[in-house]
């Protein structure tokens, strides 16, 4: 059986616009190299047919968080070289070395456990510097970083092949701190130059925001993220071409029951909604175990047949209840539902929920389920 057919509830992901998405970026950072970020399952989106996508595209250097993301990505035959994000452990080395990641490193004992996996295996990993410039999760001091590298240069298994660090604030649109955290990381550069540490290769820090409102931030390659799914960082970016973004994906289900009911009646658990009048409630396979929070309940609206549909009683795990009394007449079981994309002149975007739970579109796309099928479209 086809499960993705059996499954009436789909994340469409289009492929065009991530094309569309990444080179917007390119054009904004001229020839420096783009790294997209791939971790969290691609932000949501398929974190395989992404990165298959993207090296397609040609970009052949591709950020994740874990090691494991990695692995998963070179088992099944995609060629790249793999980033990893955040901060590995000792028992990670062996795992690292073998595939071939590039790890951000900001502990001695990482440095130690990677050269003497890469020793025992005769090979060389290269590796990134975490540089803590205010984001305040990893890295090393900008006062420390000289001494690092000695330290990691006095190990030949190990090659520096990257000074790093991350932005806490340039989504914002007060760019001071971004702004101080730049002039910081130029310092630190320029202190590795006096001791003529040369053979250091990329500087990075630019993500998604940056590359948008700083393009002091771009050094020798930039990191987008949300940016290549074709979602805003924040509504605080000022470079008008981010109104260029294109969405890649969206959430549609379809209608699997409907039911007449009179004012006054109760639905779903609790009865947290009562009908105010004679009422077409439509049932859909959608739930918080697909990733539709819990705490949307009552608060946001869905597409059916191009027209805004409150969605009604609590969000259930596999289902929940859509109001469609204005479609009476005009709506059938297994007409299409629309969480996030649009249907019509209409559009629900990630932003959007994201709003209402007082969250980040980030966070939306991210916590759609691994049980929902993303469906490719190609270009």
């Amino acid at each position: 059986m086809d499960l993705f057919r059996a499954n009436l509830t789909k994340a469409f992901i289009h492929l065009d616009r991530l094309t569309h998405n990444v080179r917007l970026l390119k054009q904004l950072v001229g020839k420096r190299p783009l790294w997209p970020a791939i971790k969290a399952n691609a932000y949501g989106h398929g974190i395989e047919a992404v990165a298959r996508h993207l090296v397609g595209l040609g970009y052949h250097t591709l950020c994740v968080a874990e090691v494991y993301e990695a692995i998963v990505l070179l088992e099944a035959g995609v060629r790249a070289r793999f980033l990893l994000l955040s901060a590995t452990r000792p028992e990670h080395s062996e795992a690292i070395v073998e595939y071939e990641c590039e790890p951000v490193v900001c502990t001695a004992e990482m440095l130690d456990a990677l050269a003497r996996e890469a020793q025992k295996r005769g090979r060389q990993v290269s590796v990134h510097i975490a540089i803590d410039t205010g984001m305040g999760r990893v890295g090393i001091y900008p006062a420390e970083v000289p001494a690092f590298i000695e330290r990691a240069r006095a190990l030949p298994s190990l090659r520096v092949r990257g000074l790093m660090s991350h932005f806490p604030c340039a989504d914002q649109a007060d760019k001071a701190p971004s702004l101080e955290e730049i002039a910081q990381f130029r310092r630190v550069i320029e202190t590795t130059r006096g001791r003529n540490i040369e053979d250091i290769e990329v500087r990075h820090m630019a993500n998604s925001a940056a590359i948008f409102d700083l393009p002091d931030a771009y050094f020798d390659a930039v990191r987008p993220g949300i940016a290549i799914y074709g979602l805003r960082p924040s509504w605080e970016i000022a470079n008008p071409r981010v109104m260029e973004l294109k969405p890649v994906l969206e959430w549609k289900t379809q209608v699997t029951f409907l039911k007449e009911v009179p004012a006054g009646t109760g639905l779903s658990y609790g009865h947290a909604f009562h009908t105010t009048q004679p009422s077409l409630i439509a049932t859909v396979p959608v739930g918080y175990g697909d990733g539709l929070s819990r705490n949307l309940s009552n608060n946001f609206e869905a597409l059916v047949g191009g027209v805004r549909c409150p969605q009604v009683g609590r969000i259930t795990m596999d289902q929940c209840l859509i109001d469609v009394t204005a479609l009476r007449g005009q709506v059938e079981l297994g007409d299409e539902v629309v969480i996030i994309g649009r249907q019509g002149k209409e559009e629900v975007t990630a932003d959007e929920l994201a709003e209402k739970l007082g969250t980040i579109n980030y966070e939306i796309v991210t916590a759609i389920s691994q049980r929902v099928p993303r469906v490719v479209v190609a270009d």
